[in-house]
């Protein structure tokens, strides 16, 4: 009888172990959160959830919005998110910081240099002229790099720091400054204003927009990581094959995109993941330290990481 009642409870055990609920740990494990600003290279990221590309590699893809890059990066160094969507002068600036952080790959990002000048036609126009930006940030890494890829100083222009990009916006159409750095929705919302483009990152071959995380996470969620750019890819793949009217809601959504201007969307032809190019970080990581913001020597190979791209 004491053999049946051990055997009875030695069941009963095993039972409840199998049907109690995963641990929290046991899910954020399969979980990755990412800190995300309103943008369009989040789009990709965005359709992978929608259409469950997550699921199918076996992980949860979370992100999480934030209004500006200062509360992003709060988030990271709190370990509040697993990575960021960010930049290059970002990742210098949370190195400097203390922060071991490994760029695993590039997104799709565009900065616009826009104007309202009717007198500004092309970059050389601006001497002497108010353009906005924020200084020691990223938008001003690209305005001084579109400037070097036309062929034309930027050091005769005005620096306007000004960090909010709808104020910039608003500025611009009240021809309170010549030009301003934008990102989208806020380059349609120009365009639709009847504001000229006079230069693009995208265009001009300069890319600082890339995904980053501290090692120690890429040690810990290897899977998830390398699950997330297989999802990125899928997702890619099949916003290729379907027309945009049905993901086109994501843009007004997720991005901001003023309802009135859904016909003007234009929807990048997103490429597959990619590594961030060693050019991309020399550059970017060069105009940090002129600028007196790292001071660390730190070359792209102790920055990128293989976990995805070898």
């Amino acid at each position: 009888m004491k053999r049946l009642v051990t055997f009875a409870l030695l069941m009963l055990v095993f039972f409840l172990a199998a049907c109690s609920p995963k641990s929290a740990t046991d899910d954020s494990e399969k979980t990755l959160t990412l800190g995300v600003m309103p943008s369009n290279d989040n789009i990709p990221l965005i359709v992978a959830q929608q259409q469950g590309f997550d699921q199918k590699h076996g992980f949860k893809l979370k992100l999480e919005n934030f209004k500006s890059p200062k509360e992003r990066d709060a988030a990271f160094q709190a370990g509040k998110v697993d990575g960021i969507n960010t930049d290059l002068v970002a990742v210098a600036l949370a190195i400097q910081g203390g922060m071991d952080v490994k760029i695993t790959g590039s997104t799709y990002g565009t900065f616009d240099l826009v104007s309202n000048d009717p007198a500004v036609h092309q970059l050389s126009d601006l001497t002497d002229k108010d353009v906005l930006l924020t200084r020691n940030n990223s938008t001003e890494y690209a305005v001084d790099q579109l400037f070097k890829a036309a062929h034309v100083t930027s050091s005769t222009i005005k620096r306007v720091d000004l960090p909010q990009v709808p104020t910039r916006l608003e500025l611009l159409k009240n021809h309170k400054a010549a030009a301003a750095i934008l990102p989208e929705p806020f380059t349609t919302m120009g365009k639709a204003a009847g504001m000229n483009v006079l230069a693009s990152t995208r265009a001009s071959g300069i890319n600082p927009f890339v995904m980053a995380f501290e090692n120690k996470t890429i040690t810990k969620k290897t899977k998830e990581i390398k699950a997330m750019y297989a999802a990125y890819n899928d997702a890619v793949a099949w916003m290729k094959n379907n027309p945009k009217e049905k993901y086109l809601d994501l843009f007004i959504k997720e991005i901001g995109f003023p309802k009135s201007l859904k016909d003007q969307i234009e929807v990048p032809a997103y490429p597959e993941a990619s590594q961030t190019t060693t050019q991309d970080i020399t550059a970017a990581f060069a105009w940090a330290k002129e600028k007196g913001l790292l001071k660390k020597e730190i070359q792209p190979k102790d920055v990128l990481s293989d976990v995805y791209f070898k």
